[in-house]
């Protein structure tokens, strides 16, 4: 625990976190576009953190906590933009990411989730605590870095590990290949398709250990409806009644059908689940939030009266002063949005909707934060919802004009990303202040410096990710194969739906009972006291991703499991998991991390080049390769599941 006038936001610390904040931004955007999920940061943050001020000399865990706020901030802005913007390029609205659009949307936010989650601390972290694992997890790593050197060596070999399978892979040297799979038609001529697979990817067994085995089951149980059951089924009994789909596959190999049925079709049941999921989340929460919303208000008129009198521990960022800047920022947003419509009635209605459903979604990310981890957060879904509503809206106040083609896209559509752009990343930003506040609630931090540092952190990722996307664009192309920026192609295909487009909304009505029939499943299971649970989204997630990204997350997660087993630690001593999986989830962030910046650096080469196959080397290891890539996934989970056994002493 911290003492009275230990240092906390000093120079150093604040540049540290700024580095690392856009390090790890730059990683989980690359992370998010490929597998469609990002993982919090913090606790690598802060062994990294207590590794570099103890050789600057020093180093209190102040300091390292306010390091770790800032750097998460590169998980939550890279979150609220990738789920996003990339749908505005998709869409054919933007031929590439322009710096100050993308720089608008992200720092005012950003900076909104901030100013949004200020009054939501103390009930959620005070008078009625949230568990916030990942919060507490960070809290123990920062109260026992005495030595953080083990944990430093195990993030650095990983990250090594993990970057140098990346470079072995298509994109760069091609001796591997990115995912291994096998598939054919049973029974002979056009039977039913059959598909196994699996990616090849480090950093989705490091994605799974983290979230662990509960959500890798929902989210392969997900992706099983999807690729065993109603694609067989869809091709076996459907498809003469799709003429379009059935001549673009005849003749194709099971593979490519598989993967043309899913994309066109299938991935909707998915959409379905992830709106209906979206809506009972809010309607779930509403009585938790308007508590919160009151309480918080309530402490702010406290603070007013007796200012003099509230601890150092429990002083937020002054609620006036939260107050006047909200207000301050109507202005630019207004003119964000009405240079976008151009109508200035409309204009100021999209403002008003953001500032309404962005305070609404950063309290529901913050609950779900706090439940789940931000890991788990399902911030895609609930700017889903933001969308939905906001392009009802649109069509009202637009009437025809929300059709008028723009860049080639419809106008409405374009405002609604413009407006789940914005709210994406205040939920991303408002859920990840909360976790870091919980980790400076038990260290005995002073609530307005966290604040003040996630400010910076966001707006300082805010500034790079323009750069980022475009290199990861011309590199790779984003919606590509190889980027499949699965939320982003989600928002474009359901704005443009919705204002003249063609969605498959058969597809999305089963999918919405799949999520109701889900949500059923996991009530019970609430009611009955089991651990296991099924959350929607998860599902849903599951649902509307490739099989091969699902079966690594599952992997990782069964590991977790076994490591927990070793240990013999139970479900419910989560003071005991924090400490058993700490190695293991400081390896797996080291694996993501390392991955994800070779990513972005064998872009470099090829954006400069202009040659896809720059790095490529003339060795064909052929059908071998992927059965190569198969063992070196194995030996990766096995160093991963070594790790994960080691006493804690020893990380």
């Amino acid at each position: 625990m911290a003492e009275k006038g230990m240092p906390q936001l000093t120079l150093r610390a604040v540049l540290l976190a700024i580095v690392l904040a856009v390090v790890l931004s730059a990683a989980n955007a690359y992370l998010g576009l490929f597998a469609g999920l990002t993982v919090a940061t913090a606790i690598p943050a802060a062994v990294v953190s207590m590794g570099v001020l103890r050789l600057l000399g020093g180093g209190t865990i102040l300091e390292n906590n306010i390091v770790q706020t800032g750097a998460s901030a590169g998980s939550s802005i890279a979150a609220g933009v990738i789920f996003t913007i990339p749908a505005l390029v998709l869409m054919g609205y933007w031929p590439d990411f322009d710096y100050w659009w993308v720089l608008g949307i992200a720092g005012l936010g950003g900076l909104l989730g901030v100013l949004f989650s200020v009054p939501l601390r103390r009930t959620m972290i005070v008078e009625e605590p949230l568990p916030f694992p990942e919060g507490k997890a960070a809290a123990e790593v920062l109260k026992a870095g005495e030595n953080p050197g083990p944990g430093l060596k195990i993030l650095g070999l990983s990250a090594v590990i993990g970057g140098a399978v990346k470079l072995a892979a298509a994109n760069g040297l091609r001796l591997i290949p990115d995912s291994w799979a096998v598939a054919g038609y049973l029974g002979g001529g056009r039977g039913v398709i059959g598909y196994l697979g699996t990616g090849l990817s480090p950093a989705l067994l490091g994605v799974g250990y983290i979230v662990g085995l509960n959500v890798g089951i929902v989210v392969l149980s997900g992706a099983i409806l999807s690729w065993h059951i109603a694609i067989p089924l869809y091709h076996a009994f459907f498809l003469d009644s799709d003429p379009a789909l059935a001549s673009a596959i005849a003749g194709a190999p099971a593979e490519d059908a598989a993967f043309a049925i899913w994309s066109s079709k299938i991935r909707f049941l998915g959409v379905g689940a992830m709106l209906v999921g979206g809506v009972w989340t809010l309607l779930s929460l509403r009585n938790s939030l308007l508590a919160g919303i009151r309480s918080g208000f309530a402490a702010a008129r406290k603070g007013a009266m007796h200012g003099a009198v509230i601890a150092e521990t429990d002083r937020d960022l002054p609620m006036k002063w939260m107050l006047v800047a909200l207000v301050a920022f109507v202005v630019p947003l207004w003119l964000l949005y009405h240079a976008i419509v151009g109508f200035w009635v409309a204009s100021f209605a999209m403002t008003l909707i953001m500032i309404v459903a962005g305070f609404l979604f950063v309290s529901v990310s913050g609950y779900l934060a706090g439940l789940v981890g931000s890991s788990n957060n399902p911030v895609s879904g609930i700017t889903i919802a933001t969308i939905l509503f906001a392009s009802v809206v649109l069509l009202l106040l637009l009437g025809a004009d929300g059709q008028a083609q723009v860049g080639g896209a419809p106008l409405g559509a374009v405002a609604a990303i413009m407006i789940g752009a914005v709210v994406c990343c205040a939920a991303a930003v408002g859920g990840d202040n909360l976790q870091d506040l919980k980790t400076g609630y038990l260290v005995g931090a002073t609530p307005w410096k966290q604040q003040l540092m996630l400010g910076i952190g966001a707006f300082s990722c805010a500034l790079i990710m323009a750069p980022v996307l475009n290199l990861l664009q011309e590199a790779y192309g984003i919606g590509s194969k190889t980027l499949p920026a699965p939320q982003a192609n989600l928002m474009a295909s359901v704005a443009k739906g919705l204002f003249g487009g063609e969605l498959p909304w058969t597809m999305i009505a089963i999918g919405g009972v799949i999520g109701a029939v889900v949500i059923a499943i996991d009530g019970w299971l609430k009611k009955a006291g089991k651990r296991f649970r099924v959350p929607v989204l998860a599902a849903a997630i599951g649902i509307y991703l490739p099989l091969e990204l699902m079966v690594p997350i599952f992997l990782g997660g069964l590991l977790a499991h076994l490591v927990q087993r070793f240990h013999k630690v139970r479900d419910d001593d989560e003071a005991g998991l924090d400490r058993v999986h700490r190695p293991g989830v400081l390896f797996s962030a080291g694996l993501i991390t390392g991955e994800a910046l070779m990513g972005i650096a064998i872009a470099l080469p090829i954006v400069l080049t202009q040659d896809a196959e720059v790095l490529a080397l003339s060795i064909d290891l052929g059908a071998a390769a992927q059965w190569v890539g198969l063992v070196v996934l194995f030996l990766v989970g096995w160093l991963l599941y070594r790790t994960g056994k080691r006493a804690i002493a020893e990380a």
